[in-house]
């Protein structure tokens, strides 16, 4: 995603702004070091959504669903247990789905390393419009990142023609780095189908779109709010192009007395984006 792409470039503008203001780190001030923090906590918010997304579209007993054990995110190091292991549960009993990473690292189709387990808890309700899952970890790293905690996720099937899903992501967990610092995220992410639906086994015809807000606590107590004030795109057929998927939409950055944005652009298929700080634009350039 362009969010943990631009990374180096937005933490250079943030390091230049904040040595301006004062030479000591001040609680009000947003660095280079944080600004990383917050990116990889969102590739891992993300892989994990999707993860958990698509075991539930597999379980969800929604008719021409539930059918394969395919999968798109998981890779084969994965290990996947299912309660009933076997058979249709009765209407309203949950499924326990436990993925196990192991212990030595198993590496995503998108290049990060996971550890440790999730287990999801998913209530067989083919009839419901609406699934609201859980999900907790169990000893589970991200890159080398501890989380700890338990979220919900909900998927509405909308009154659309199409019954395209909304997904809400509720985010309520730590995320401790290996130096020992712990960071709080908390807030919710809306994430609606817009193309694609009518070929689930085709992802790269998808077209996502996301809003939401959050905040993340740091180990200081400084608290920094990100608010989707333009929805964003994300385009799954990018990454033939250019691996990063998100080509339009804004993100709104609050932290005291700073505002900043990050304009995504048109749609087009590129790694730039505007980012915005305190009335004063910059051209940011990134990719893998």
């Amino acid at each position: 995603m362009k969010t943990t792409q631009f990374i180096l470039g937005l933490a250079l503008v943030f390091t230049f702004y904040s040595c301006n203001i004062d030479d000591k780190e001040e609680k009000g001030t947003i660095t280079s070091e944080e600004m990383q923090v917050n990116a990889k906590i969102d590739i891992a918010s993300d892989d994990v959504s999707n993860i958990v997304e698509e075991q539930l579209t597999l379980d969800d007993g929604i008719v021409g669903r539930g059918t394969t054990s395919a999968t798109q995110f998981l890779p084969a190091c994965a290990v996947v247990t299912r309660v009933p292991e076997t058979g249709v549960p009765a209407v309203g009993q949950n499924i326990v789905k436990t993925i196990n990473f192991g212990t030595s690292g198993c590496e995503m189709p998108n290049g990060n390393v996971l550890k440790g387990v999730i287990i999801i808890t998913i209530p067989y309700l083919p009839n419901a419009t609406t699934h609201t899952i859980t999900y907790q970890f169990v000893n589970f790293y991200h890159n080398a990142i501890k989380f700890d905690g338990t979220r919900t996720f909900s998927r509405t099937m909308s009154a659309a023609v199409d019954g395209h899903p909304i997904v809400t992501m509720n985010m309520d967990f730590n995320a401790t780095f290996p130096n020992g610092n712990v960071y709080t995220r908390v807030g919710t992410r809306v994430r609606e189908i817009i193309e694609g639906m009518n070929t689930p086994f085709i992802l790269a015809d998808n077209i996502y779109k996301i809003t939401g807000s959050w905040t993340t606590t740091f180990p200081n107590t400084t608290v920094q709010t990100s608010t989707i004030t333009t929805p964003l795109n994300v385009k799954m057929s990018c990454i033939s192009v250019n691996k990063p998927l998100l080509v339009s939409g804004v993100i709104t950055i609050t932290r005291n007395n700073n505002v900043a944005t990050l304009d995504y652009g048109d749609g087009t298929c590129d790694n730039l984006a505007i980012f915005t700080l305190n009335g004063v634009a910059y051209s940011i350039t990134f990719g893998y």
